[in-house]
């Protein structure tokens, strides 16, 4: 039997702009506008059932239009999704992003992203052998008990458990909010950002270095355009970005941690996952939308 991930976050529904300018007073023009499906659990589950590779989606859906496309999408690209919970009292999330001609981003979420009332019930990790908590800090793992359940349930399994971080927005959970799990986190994925916001540094290895100590096993900080640093009890190194004209950085994050998984899964070294998710992020990063 093949081994199973389960992605654990946030699905929605992405309107991205690229190419925005000022036109006439109060309008603008955009090279395009489009809507793509979304959010770090369901572009990582995306990028890993593309691989072959069996994975199941747990997210919180509306029954609504955007919930529909995103529900959709999911099965069309061959995902599980029989942990995706369709509620009424839900709106799914839209994201509102604009690319510029860099490649670089900047996003706005409105309270849809919340996702109030919607907590996963920790079975849903039962059978897996990667768990990834991947929008760690955004709902519904923005919730001290939610995460802590979640985090116990899948290493009671004998899961690996590996945590890709967001700003938080709404809900203000941070690291130190769940210390008493961060030693059961197997590898932790936050971005340059977010690693310099958990930890006050600004080099990147000391990020990485500040967020081993408090208890992570493994920490890889993704740096963009600047690669990515790992940080382990025995390993500390960089690895480079693949030198790629970069179109879209949506879902590179999440396209990194797919590929990483996808090494941990056949059993290869921190430094060969690490080659793997950054071959994926620099595909990603080389195609417009996040997969």
């Amino acid at each position: 039997m093949k081994k199973k991930v389960v992605c654990i976050g946030q699905a929605l529904v992405d309107c991205i702009t690229r190419g925005k300018e000022p036109w006439r007073e109060r309008v603008y023009r955009a090279q395009s506008i489009s809507l793509n499906t979304g959010g770090d659990a369901l572009n990582e589950a995306s990028l890993l059932a593309k691989m072959g590779i069996p994975v199941s989606l747990v997210c919180g859906l509306g029954e609504d239009v955007a919930g529909n496309l995103v529900y959709q999408t999911a099965m069309e690209r061959g995902i599980d999704v029989s942990h995706v919970s369709r509620l009424s009292k839900l709106a799914t999330p839209i994201a509102n992003l604009t690319v510029h001609p860099d490649g670089s981003r900047e996003s706005c979420n409105s309270e849809a992203t919340m996702l109030t009332g919607y907590i996963p019930d920790p079975s849903v990790v039962h059978g897996a052998s990667v768990v990834s908590l991947a929008s760690l800090f955004r709902a519904p793992l923005d919730q001290k008990e939610t995460v802590i359940n979640l985090v116990r349930e899948a290493k009671k399994a004998g899961a690996i458990l590996c945590a890709d971080t967001k700003i938080p927005t709404f809900r203000q959970l941070m690291p130190q909010d769940i210390s008493e799990i961060l030693p059961l986190i197997d590898y932790l994925f936050p971005n340059e950002n977010e690693a310099a916001l958990f930890t006050g540094k600004q080099d990147y290895m000391e990020m990485a270095e500040a967020l081993h100590a408090m208890g992570i096993r493994t920490v890889i900080v993704k740096a963009g355009k600047d690669g990515c640093y790992a940080c382990s009890d025995t390993e500390r190194f960089h690895m480079p970005a693949h030198p790629v004209k970069a179109i879209d950085s949506t879902g590179a994050g999440d396209s990194f941690v797919a590929g990483f998984i996808a090494g941990l899964l056949e059993q290869k070294s921190l430094w060969e996952c690490c080659e793997k998710g950054t071959a994926c992020a620099a595909e990603c990063v080389g195609h417009a939308g996040a997969v």
